[in-house]
């Protein structure tokens, strides 16, 4: 299948790197060029994994955007949540009809992506998915080079529109047969393990991350006080969903920690493969890492949002909001990803419903 993979981050490589030796044609974009330069000129990307080191083609790596992007099927954006809006204004111009742009994860890009499209003037009826998680974990070693530690064996993922989720289905199947269909994206965007796992991991860890030249929160930095906050914050997670009418299985984080339990996104012992590894032990700014600008900004404060529109109580999420807010110095519930910032604050659960389903946005808030 042609597919496009967008971006330079972790993320974008393993794709276009894991997807290209499964048989597919991966067009890589990215908008650094000079950053780029060792794939442009080699049209390959490395990979070290448990098969060893070794050099893996790509169809094009391109630096032309719209070359990258016409004529494929899927379009795959494993970029941080806050470039969503920058990049569905670059991509105005260029998409095609029937298109699937997957965002693994979304943090309800989705909606995001399809607004500033119509904002843009798109014509183009393209749909969108989302995840709860990368499907791979993996850490750049260098500009050309990709450390591939663990692959998805499950992904729960929804689509926007809803309506057309048994089409987008079978292209997302046919590239990641990890994909597990759910209701919508909402549904999706709220399976995002990032917003749950990191926030208090930097915040409870914010001592040693500014003490230490590096300091690995997933090893030394998950401790019972930590796992104790995670509990708290995904059954608010939990309630969220529950009050959305989102069923089970709700893949509580729990899950990856613990050895019983239902098999997580990542599969049985995927943490342990994680903390064995060094790839997580890195310095960590907690203005600028994507901890604090993507799973706070954008994810935590969503969820503390759509609580407070769906009048639950969330108060270690509002919590933990509050104390990254006054890490950074921003008031993350005035400035993030919510209810508010998207327009959607006055509208019902109903309505709600019916913009999932039919992609429509007719009832944002002017």
């Amino acid at each position: 299948m042609d597919i496009t993979v967008l971006g330079g981050g972790n993320g974008s490589y393993a794709a276009a790197a894991d997807l290209s030796e499964k048989g597919h044609k991966v067009r890589l974009w990215r908008r650094n060029d000079k950053a780029f330069k060792p794939v442009l000129e080699k049209q390959a990307i490395s990979v070290s994994d448990s098969k060893g080191r070794r050099d893996i083609h790509l169809h094009l790596a391109t630096s032309n955007l719209k070359e990258a992007v016409t004529g494929t099927k899927l379009i795959v954006i494993p970029l941080p949540a806050f470039a969503q809006q920058s990049l569905a204004k670059q991509l105005a111009s260029v998409l095609e009809d029937d298109q699937v742009i997957f965002l693994p994860p979304g943090t309800f890009g989705s909606y995001v992506m399809a607004q500033t499209l119509v904002e843009e003037g798109c014509q183009s009826n393209v749909i969108f998915a989302e995840t709860g998680t990368l499907p791979y974990l993996a850490r750049k070693h260098d500009e050309q080079t990709i450390s591939l530690s663990g692959r998805a064996t499950r992904l729960p993922t929804g689509v926007f529109p809803s309506e057309r989720s048994e089409y987008a289905f079978e292209i997302l199947q046919e590239a990641f047969p990890a994909i597990e269909p759910i209701q919508d994206a909402l549904d999706g965007a709220l399976m995002n393990a990032g917003p749950i796992i990191h926030p208090p991991l930097i915040i409870m860890n914010a001592g040693p991350i500014q003490h230490f030249d590096k300091w690995d929160i997933h090893d030394e930095g998950t401790q019972q006080a930590v796992r104790s906050v995670h509990t708290s914050l995904d059954n608010e997670r939990m309630k969220i969903r529950e009050a959305l009418g989102y069923n089970s299985p709700h893949f509580p984080l729990a899950d990856h920690y613990n050895e019983e339990g239902d098999e997580w996104m990542y599969g049985d012992g995927a943490h342990e493969e994680l903390v064995d590894g060094e790839d997580w032990y890195e310095p960590l700014d907690l203005k600028t890492h994507r901890y604090m600008t993507e799973d706070i900004a954008c994810g935590l404060a969503f969820l503390v949002s759509l609580g407070e529109w769906l009048n639950i109580e969330v108060p270690t999420a509002a919590g933990l909001l509050a104390l990254a807010s006054s890490i950074t110095g921003e008031d993350f519930r005035k400035t993030g990803r919510t209810m508010e910032n998207l327009k959607l604050h006055d509208i019902s659960k109903e309505q709600l419903k019916d913009l999932l389903t039919k992609g429509s946005t007719q009832y944002e808030v002017q």
